[in-house]
C-alpha cells in the first residue's frame, strides 16, 4: 500500500512540474515574439492600456 501512495505522490509532482514547464515555455515564447517585433519596428517597449485609461509599458 505505501508503494501506491509514493507512486501517486511522484505522479502528482511530475504533473505539477510539467504544467510549470509548459507555462514557462509559453511565457518565454511570447516574450521572445514580442522582443522580435520590437526589434523590427525599433520600439522601446510595448504599451498596454490600464483600467484607468492610461497607457503604460507592459510588464513581463
Amino acid at each position: 500500500m505505501p508503494q501506491f501512495f509514493l507512486l501517486g505522490l511522484v505522479g502528482a509532482a511530475a504533473y505539477y512540474g510539467f504544467k510549470r514547464l509548459k507555462g514557462d515555455a509559453l511565457r518565454l515564447s511570447e516574450r521572445s515574439r514580442r522582443a522580435e517585433a520590437e526589434q523590427r519596428t525599433g520600439a522601446q517597449g510595448t504599451l498596454v492600456r490600464g483600467d484607468d485609461g492610461i497607457y503604460r509599458l507592459q510588464k513581463d
